[in-house]
């Protein structure tokens, strides 16, 4: 006997990218995808673990069902928003998708021996990022089971 599958809600997806023009691209590229999900763009680490732990001007944010996360960040880096979520226990069960320009061998380790759940390196040439947003839309909001 098959689950039954309820009314699925809509995905909320927070970006974490320092560099406008990425982060105006990812959160284009996600809008216009075929599946319905609300996207929330910060600028920073402090920024998005603020939203996260809906502190100041982000108060009323909702929870994310998703983390897209830049490692070069300004202030707290990307890193450490990463170890943040995933010691926090109300936040560690949201997938943080790391999204960077750093192919070193040691940020790949380093963001796995701190629980990413996925690493990406950014693919140079827009046809190819199109690409890689449709591809991480597919699995992450169509495929994979999300926490509430």
């Amino acid at each position: 006997m098959r689950p039954h599958r309820g009314h699925r809600r809509i995905p909320v997806v927070l970006v974490v990218e320092d560099n406008p023009p990425d982060a105006r691209l990812i959160d284009e590229l996600l809008k216009a995808g075929p599946l319905a999900k609300t996207v929330h763009l910060v600028g920073s680490g402090d920024e998005a673990m603020s939203f996260l732990r809906r502190r100041g001007a982000y108060a009323d944010a909702p929870r994310p069902q998703l983390v897209v996360l830049d490692l070069n960040l300004p202030g707290c880096d990307g890193r450490d928003v990463l170890s943040d979520i995933k010691n926090d226990p109300e936040l560690r069960a949201i997938p943080v998708i790391i999204l960077t320009t750093s192919v070193a061998p040691t940020d790949v380790q380093h963001a796995y021996e701190l629980h990413a759940n996925a690493y990406i390196v950014k693919p140079v040439g827009l046809d190819a990022f199109a690409a890689l947003i449709l591809a991480l839309e597919e699995f992450w909001l169509a495929k994979v089971q999300l926490p509430a």
